[in-house]
């Protein structure tokens, strides 16, 4: 896939923003803290050079067109989370979401705001079919978060991710452009 170009959304609380180098003490916040990685692919991180690592893997993804990540930032600038649109399907028109948000900012729906932007954008600008995602299944918020914006549980792959220790399960969940698009004419 072509690199992508920044791209910055607007949503009436969040500017969507592309990361940048200077974003690694707000993601090792994020990603430093147990209880907002607990249903997360990693273990809470120990080194800031974590970090580093994740904002070179951002960058590399933005280069290579593989995956786009936004910062969620606050009208004062403060970053609260990351969304991410990775796994692209190029021949299928489909990709992943994942999502994380900084637990002071859990329960004002900042990502449930956050999310319908990107899925405007990805199923606007970018003309995908499907956007997927793979959900531990203890993680009950982030499924009604999903099945909030249209998402269909499709499945649970059994035994799927080890995960600082532990084996877990995941939700299949899916969205159609289709169904997005209805929803949102639909929407007041």
């Amino acid at each position: 896939m072509p690199a992508f170009q920044p791209v910055q959304l607007r949503t009436p609380r969040l500017t969507l923003r592309f990361l940048t180098s200077e974003d690694g003490d707000a993601m090792f916040r994020l990603f430093s803290d147990a209880e907002a990685v607990r249903y997360w692919s990693c273990a809470p991180w120990q080194e800031r050079t974590q970090a580093s690592d994740y904002l070179a893997q951002t960058l590399q993804g933005y280069a290579s067109g593989s995956s786009l990540r936004w910062a969620l930032v606050d009208q004062i600038g403060a970053v609260l989370g990351v969304v991410t649109l990775y796994h692209f399907d190029q021949q299928n028109a489909r990709c992943d979401i994942g999502y994380m948000l900084a637990r002071h900012y859990w329960g004002q729906r900042y990502m449930q705001e956050a999310l319908a932007s990107v899925l405007d954008y990805a199923f606007g600008p970018l003309a995908l079919h499907r956007v997927e995602a793979d959900i531990h299944p203890a993680n009950a918020a982030s499924v009604r978060l999903l099945q909030g914006l249209h998402f269909r549980l499709e499945g649970q792959l059994r035994e799927r991710w080890f995960v600082n220790g532990e084996v877990s399960d995941s939700l299949m969940l899916g969205l159609l452009a289709r169904e997005w698009l209805a929803a949102r004419t639909k929407a007041p």
